[in-house]
């Protein structure tokens, strides 16, 4: 075994904003922002002022007066995220890609062919910039989790190898908001306990973690602080779940406007769900509310399914129950989550005893919205109004 190892992780330096500057060279060196009404992206100019995603418009102008702000060129960043899947590829064969901007990489066994690790993360990047025309931050390290936290600390622009026998030295120093999937409030919770950084997490020990976090977080928690990551690279791996959602702004928004604005998103992405042959069991709302903070509330289907009514129908109840809530404390981002999904081939066939099936109707708009646009046809409650990004995304 070598003194390095052989899992890359390679992330794009502010994705949309570095591919608005490679397009147009005034904005290079500027603070550039990309989006309307919700920051989407910020170059790293900005970021220097504390501009971050998904922060409203007024407080990035208020925190950097000189940015530039851009609409977002959707099309611009699929055929940039496909070039540079092109050179991960190119690279090896063997790539999981996490989002457009980022992705995994094992070069094991590639050592005669295109040398060591550290030798082929700097070619990659090189070979990123030279057929993109955008910069590239790679981790290397033995776990994919190690790789992925490497990545992070090296950005932006940055090469950052993790030697073997220096991993614990290199992780236990790290603050735990560095630790993938420790969000505001596990931190808040270690916080509390005055739990600051990983090494401090790596001496409580799993029973005091589980006390703290539950079962599944602290098991998970005290796995990821000694570095015990066993996943490998997968190549060809489908989603877990698909989701799709929707910044509002801070205006009041109505019980009605409301209910148009998940209809929106559940057709959508009931779309994307029957495109990929796939069908799911829960449904999961998510809110943003106007203190920023984040609430979830999800339901279990008996059977999966991809019908358009079926699923509309949970989120409905979901949003119902959770409107007080948003009465007390306002509402600035809506989105829905399909997970526990499943191939398409494993729906059992029932006889239509109660009609015409919901199934046929969503083929037949999905027939439509192929051959005329996504505009073609649409529910009357969302005449006139605007479709909102589609964001690119890898194939589901």
């Amino acid at each position: 075994m070598g003194s390095e190892g052989t899992i890359l992780h390679a992330d794009a330096d502010s994705f949309y904003a570095s591919v608005e500057q490679r397009d147009d060279p005034a904005l290079r060196g500027r603070p550039v922002i990309v989006g309307g009404g919700v920051v989407l992206a910020a170059s790293y100019e900005a970021k220097a002022y504390g501009v971050r995603t998904p922060m409203g418009e007024t407080q990035a102008r208020r925190l950097c007066p000189q940015a530039i702000f851009v609409k977002p060129r959707m099309e611009a960043y699929s055929e940039a995220s496909k070039a540079m899947f092109a050179v991960f590829n190119d690279t090896t064969p063997f790539v999981e890609g996490l989002s457009i901007d980022e992705a995994f990489l094992d070069v094991g066994g590639l050592r005669r062919i295109s040398g060591t690790p550290s030798e082929i993360a700097v070619h990659l990047r090189r070979d990123v910039l030279e057929r993109v025309g955008i910069r590239v931050t790679v981790g290397v390290a033995r776990t994919k989790f190690l790789a992925k936290i490497a990545s992070g600390v090296a950005k932006p622009d940055g090469l950052l190898v993790v030697p073997i026998d220096g991993e614990l030295a290199f992780l236990h120093a790290l603050p735990v908001e560095r630790v993938w999937g420790v969000g505001p409030v596990t931190a808040r919770k270690l916080h509390e306990r005055s739990i600051t950084t990983v090494a401090e997490v790596a001496a409580l020990g799993e029973p005091a973690l589980v006390r703290i976090l539950g079962q599944g977080a602290g098991r998970h928690l005290h796995a990821l602080a000694h570095n015990r990551d066993p996943r490998r690279v997968e190549v060809g791996r489908r989603r877990h779940s698909m989701g799709t959602q929707r910044a509002l702004g801070r205006r009041p928004r109505s019980p009605e406007k409301l209910d148009a604005d998940l209809l929106a998103l559940v057709d959508r992405l009931t779309r994307r769900l029957r495109k990929a042959h796939r069908i799911c069991r829960t449904v999961t709302l998510r809110l943003r509310f106007d203190d920023l903070s984040r609430a979830t509330r999800s339901h279990t289907l008996p059977e999966a399914t991809a019908d358009t009514v079926t699923l509309l129908a949970v989120g409905r109840i979901l949003l119902t129950e959770s409107l007080p809530e948003i009465e007390s404390r306002g509402i600035t981002l809506i989105g829905i989550t399909f997970s526990n999904l499943f191939g398409d081939d494993a729906i059992q066939l029932a006889l239509p005893f109660a009609g015409v099936p919901m199934s046929a109707i969503d083929t037949t708009l999905d027939s439509l919205h192929e051959r005329f646009g996504s505009s073609a046809v649409t529910r009357g409650v969302l005449l006139g109004r605007p479709e909102g990004l589609h964001v690119p995304l890898l194939p589901d």
